[in-house]
């Protein structure tokens, strides 16, 4: 027990303490993280993907259940929380999306990294994938019925995908100095992520604590539910099984936030709704981590 218990503090300890150094840092120093937030998303993060999927011969055949698992905890988390939200009269355009979209890129992609080892990133990379695309679909339909979808093909993380599982696909190897580079440039994506993370949790606004409190166990446990009522019929490995747990277990991505002030859609209730749910997942993510690592052999 208290092995585990250590192991499951040891995969944790690297993530929340990134974010608390951006917790620090930013009520010192107030940075202004939008051009950091841009290159990371439109430099290091693509390239990290690339990496990810360029290293080792990619087989979707290996992950199409995992894929689908992943799609089914986004899009039922909305299906089980959307009469739930009418019920209590929650504006379901600023409460679904935050509940569906979950923080795989700044939180998922390194627990795996930390917990399973570099063999697992190409299944992290691949529930981030499912989650940005569904995200930058079904998301922006929720919150505008006539936006267009062709901006997902200019996305570069989205183009990084495509560009990287091509390379892998046709055995395209790339020279040692080049694939060394973007490699490096590709690991300044994690802790920056998890960096920025932690400067925008000052951002929180407790004004709508009680919205963002049961925001941070609802949207965990719904996703929870569908990832443990679907595991029987993927016929998962147990560790991609454990994966798939703790993704449907994250919390709402910080994206979410941007969506939402781009859309004016209640991004002050957005930004409460992640960033509770974030903090949240201090306890339920290290106690969904222990459960799926005892699926391990």
């Amino acid at each position: 027990m208290l092995e585990s218990l250590l192991r499951v503090f040891g995969i944790i300890f690297p993530v929340f303490a990134c974010s608390a150094v951006g917790v620090f840092y930013g009520w010192r120093f107030r940075p202004d993280m939008s051009t950091i937030n841009q290159l990371n998303m439109q430099i290091f993060a693509p390239l990290l993907i690339f990496w990810a999927l360029m290293d080792k011969p990619f087989d979707f055949s290996g992950y199409w259940g995992l894929a689908l698992g992943g799609s089914a905890v986004v899009l039922g988390s909305g299906l089980i929380l959307w009469p739930i939200a009418a019920l209590l009269k929650i504006n379901l355009k600023t409460f679904l999306p935050p509940m569906m979209f979950n923080n795989s890129g700044n939180m998922g992609i390194p627990l795996v990294l930390f917990a399973f080892g570099e063999d697992m990133l190409q299944a992290a990379v691949v529930l981030f994938i499912i989650e940005m695309i569904l995200h930058f679909t079904i998301g922006l339909y929720i919150l505008d019925p006539h936006t267009s979808l062709l901006r997902l093909l200019k996305m570069p993380m989205i183009l990084a995908a495509i560009v990287g599982i091509f390379f892998s696909a046709i055995h395209i190897s790339l020279p040692a100095p080049i694939a060394n580079t973007v490699k490096l440039m590709g690991q300044v994506s994690i802790p920056l992520l998890l960096f920025s993370l932690g400067v925008r949790l000052l951002d929180i606004n407790f004004k709508d604590w009680q919205l963002g409190v049961f925001g941070a166990i609802a949207g965990p446990a719904a996703g929870l539910l569908i990832a443990w009522l679907l595991l029987p019929a993927l016929q998962l490995s147990a560790i991609q099984s454990a994966v798939l747990l703790i993704f449907a277990a994250l919390p709402p991505a910080v994206l979410n936030v941007l969506v939402a002030e781009q859309y004016k859609q209640e991004p002050e209730r957005v930004a409460s709704l992640v960033m509770l749910g974030n903090l949240g997942s201090l306890v339920i993510i290290p106690i969904t981590l222990w459960y799926a690592l005892s699926l391990i052999p």
